[in-house]
């Protein structure tokens, strides 16, 4: 009874839920989902982040997706062929509109492709030695490439298709320059193919879709029933939940770690959890001399293995996962999921919890008195709660850590621009390890290697090798690169692996929902009674 009496008085304080939620229950079908993150923009090539996903996708379709169990399947592309070692040829699906009416063409794919690969785009890193795109039909068009790529579609998902037409109208040819704060038509606007259409969008407050009647993909017996859904942003565990128990919210997507197990046993409630594909690390600056942030004067700790090293020991991921995670995760040490094509299981062990070690390895490289630094954290409540028990464990070692939360407009800029010294941050590759290990650790430059390489890592044989495996046609010795890359970043620890989550959505008996292990929701499965 306690429980419901915190969560009403927590649901009374929320004016924000009266303001964006109610004038919407009424409307047949409508879904009310809420989470602590924001999608940021519109524009579908201007980020590559999880909680942008969540809402980009549902607005514009790629040319392939994926089914209720993550494998791939068509989407605006009904096939794909390689026509030769360097060229790949697709097959769109006809009748396709976009939502102001306008039909889907090969001329929108190949803008959409060259846009995506074209700075500021975010979403540029996972079209690493695509030349370029070119139209043979109305409906067909090819991908051109600087050497064969075996597993090219993989890369397709989550590249949106726009409209060449709109983007021109609207001075938008060029994905909008996150980081740079710009402001665009794209940002607030959207024009996609895709099962729901942007009505309104009011940054870190809403966004509103509705059903789009021309989707093509309506006609499948997996297709949903919702009409409406607004995705409200609440950074209050407290307020969420109890927007959820309340019957404000329909469904939450990360209910607070600490109410899980009360939640199991809330009959009105249904809970979905996986094993997240995706997981949680933290990264050092590699590229300046004297850090940000530090009383380290000249010098850069973190170049030193035994520095990373240190920190590794000093962190007990498995006291965090069961008391600040309340045993919703699993502590790793792999760099990515054993799900993921060519991740070895055995590198899921983690170097042992020895504090005693921590403090050996630094006075071994040259800081016997240990040094302070920043952690940069996302001011997301589970988020933080590990990053400050992360804090405490490594200053008990030696390494002073002062723990800065940022909101996410603040806090994901700093990530791809590689403005801070040390950072907490997640990941969710694919099931192909390419696009990860080109993102996250290859050499970064402005083309679209390295995008999320915060730290600015660099080794030229981990280079080669993340190239070589980009055109491997042969998926054995393919498999076989990726575990040699592991291994190589396991040596050199550019980042500390820290755990993957169970990934818990909770909603109310009327929703049915899909899981994915990304923990992105497909709205166009969703049904409600």
């Amino acid at each position: 009874m306690m429980l419901f009496q915190t969560l009403r008085r927590a649901l009374l304080q929320a004016a924000l839920l009266a303001g964006c939620v109610a004038g919407h229950a009424n409307a047949a079908n409508t879904l009310r989902i809420a989470s602590a993150f924001d999608p940021q923009t519109m524009d579908p090539h201007a980020l590559a982040l999880l909680y942008h996903s969540r809402v980009a996708w549902q607005v514009y379709d790629s040319l392939v997706n994926r089914d209720e169990k993550y494998q791939l399947e068509p989407s605006l592309a009904l096939s794909w062929q390689a026509v030769s070692p360097t060229t790949w040829r697709f097959k769109l699906r006809p009748g396709v509109t976009f939502h102001d009416g306008a039909p889907f063409t090969a001329d929108d794919a190949v803008f959409s492709i060259e846009r995506a690969m074209a700075p500021p785009s975010q979403r540029s890193f996972q079209l690493k030695g695509v030349k370029s795109a070119s139209k043979v039909d109305a409906l067909t068009f090819d991908i051109n490439l600087e050497a064969p790529d075996a597993v090219l579609p993989e890369k397709l998902q989550g590249l949106g298709m726009m409209n060449k037409a709109w983007c021109i109208a609207h001075k938008v040819e060029i994905a909008q320059d996150f980081n740079g704060k710009q402001e665009t038509f794209s940002v607030r606007n959207a024009n996609g193919t895709g099962p729901f259409a942007l009505e309104r969008f009011e940054p870190d407050v809403r966004t509103v879709l509705k059903r789009n009647p021309r989707w093509w993909g309506w006609g499948e017996k997996r297709s949903g029933n919702v009409d409406e859904v607004t995705l409200v942003a609440i950074r209050s565990d407290a307020t969420r939940l109890a927007a959820l128990v309340s019957g404000e919210i329909d469904l939450v997507l990360d209910p607070p770690v600490q109410d899980v197990e009360r939640l199991k046993r809330e009959p009105a409630i249904t809970l979905l959890q996986t094993t997240d594909l995706g997981q949680q690390y933290l990264t050092f600056d590699q590229s300046r001399d004297e850090l940000l942030d530090s009383d380290v004067k000249g010098k850069n700790p973190f170049k030193d293995l035994r520095v990373r090293r240190a920190v590794y020991h000093a962190l007990n991921m498995d006291l965090i996962v069961q008391k600040v995670l309340r045993g919703l995760g699993t502590p790793t040490g792999a760099f990515l999921s054993p799900k993921v094509d060519g991740s070895p299981a055995e590198l899921d062990k983690r170097l042992p919890f020895d504090p005693a070690k921590a403090k050996a390895l630094l006075a071994e490289a040259g800081y016997p008195n240990g040094f302070s630094i920043t952690l940069d954290c996302v001011n997301v409540p589970w988020r933080e709660a590990v990053c400050q028990a992360m804090t405490a464990m490594l200053t008990q070692a030696g390494i002073r850590t002062t723990l800065r939360s940022s909101p996410t407009n603040q806090f994901f800029p700093k990530l791809s621009t590689a403005t801070a010294s040390f950072m907490e941050f997640g990941w969710t590759p694919n099931p192909d390890a390419w696009s990860s290990l080109n993102g996250l650790f290859r050499t970064w430059d402005k083309s679209g290697l390295g995008t999320f390489n915060a730290g600015r890592y660099s080794n030229p044989k981990l280079d080669a090798l993340i190239d070589s495996m980009r055109i491997e046609p042969d998926l054995t010795r393919r498999r076989a690169m990726v575990a040699v890359a592991l291994r190589l970043v396991g040596d050199e620890l550019p980042f500390i692996p820290l755990y993957r989550r169970t990934l818990t959505w909770a909603m109310a008996k009327k929703v049915h929902a899909v899981q994915w292990p990304g923990d992105t929701i497909e709205l166009r499965w969703v049904r409600m009674q």
